[in-house]
C-alpha cells in the first residue's frame, strides 16, 4: 500500500534531469544492461503492488466496522490498477510481466510472512510505515530513469489518499489506551528494519538492479550518495512515525 504525503517524501534533488534521466525510453533502452535493471524494477513493483492487494483482502477481516472494510476495499482497487499499469507496460516493451516478476515472489512473500500483523492496527502501521520505506527506495531509484520510466514509477507510487485513514485510526487508538503506543513502536521499528534488510537482499540478487545504484548502468548512486540516500529514507521514516504518535 502506498500511503505517502507530500511532508512524507524524502527530500531529493531539484537539478534537472541530465544523462539517461533526460532521456526517454526508446533511447535509454538501447543499452541491454540497463534495460534489464529497468524490467527487474517493474518486475518487483508489479508484484508489490499485487501483494499488496491481496493483503488488504486479508486485513479487511480485522477491520472493526463496515466504514474500515470500505476503505480497504477503495485502498485495493487503487493497488490492482497500478498493478495493472506496471503489467501492460512490460507487455509494452516486450516483455513477460510474469517472468520479470517470479524473481522478487520468494522474497516479497517472505518479508510478508514475517511482518503478519496481529491485529487491525498493526495491519494499519505496516501499510503507514512499512511499505512506504519501500515507496521512497524506489522514488530515489527513480531519479535516475529515463523519463518515460519515471513517470510511470512515479504514478503508482503516488499517494493513494489514505493516509490520514491510517493517522487517524491509529492516534484514536493510542488516545484510548495509551499503552498502545509503546507496543506499535516496537511493531514499527521491526517493520524498518525487515524492510530495509528486504531491499537490500533483493537488489543484491539482481545483478542488474545492483550495478544500476552503485554507478555502473546510467547515472547511478555513488557510495556517499548511498548513504545519504539511506540517511533521507530514514528521516523520512522518523516523521511517519511522529504523525502517527510513536516514537521512532
Amino acid at each position: 500500500m502506498r500511503f505517502m504525503t507530500s511532508s512524507d517524501k524524502p527530500e531529493t534533488a531539484s537539478a534537472e534531469p541530465t544523462g539517461v534521466a533526460a532521456q526517454d525510453w526508446a533511447r535509454a533502452a538501447a543499452d541491454p544492461q540497463y534495460r534489464a535493471a529497468v524490467v527487474d524494477l517493474l518486475g518487483a513493483l508489479a508484484y508489490g503492488e499485487l501483494a499488496a492487494f491481496e493483503r488488504l483482502a486479508e486485513d479487511a477481516k480485522l477491520a472493526p466496522s463496515l466504514v474500515d472494510k470500505a476503505e480497504l476495499a477503495k485502498m485495493a482497487s487503487a493497488e490492482f490498477h497500478h498493478f495493472e499499469r506496471l503489467r501492460n507496460r512490460l507487455t509494452e516493451i516486450g516483455e513477460d510481466a510474469t517472468k520479470a516478476m517470479e524473481p522478487f515472489v520468494a522474497a516479497l512473500d517472505g518479508f510478508h510472512r514475517q511482518t503478519a500483523p496481529s491485529d487491525w492496527l498493526e495491519g494499519l502501521v505496516k501499510a503507514y510505515v512499512g511499505d512506504s520505506i519501500a515507496s521512497d527506495f524506489y522514488r530515489e531509484v527513480a531519479a535516475r530513469l529515463d523519463a518515460d520510466t519515471r513517470e510511470l514509477v512515479l504514478a503508482v507510487l503516488a499517494d493513494t489518499g489514505h493516509a490520514g485513514f491510517a493517522v487517524d485510526r491509529v492516534r484514536a487508538a493510542i488516545d484510548a489506551d495509551p499503552r498502545m503506543g509503546g507496543r506499535l513502536a516496537l511493531w514499527a521499528r521491526r517493520l524498518m528494519g525487515e524492510a530495509l534488510s528486504q531491499s537490500q537482499r533483493v537488489v543484491a540478487d539482481r545483478d542488474a538492479l545492483s550495478t544500476m545504484l552503485v554507478g555502473g548502468v546510467a547515472d547511478g548512486f555513488d557510495l556517499a550518495e548511498v548513504g545519504r540516500m539511506f540517511s533521507r529514507i530514514t528521516e523520512a521514516h522518523t516523521k511517519r512515525m511522529a504523525a502517527l504518535g510513536l516514537a521512532a
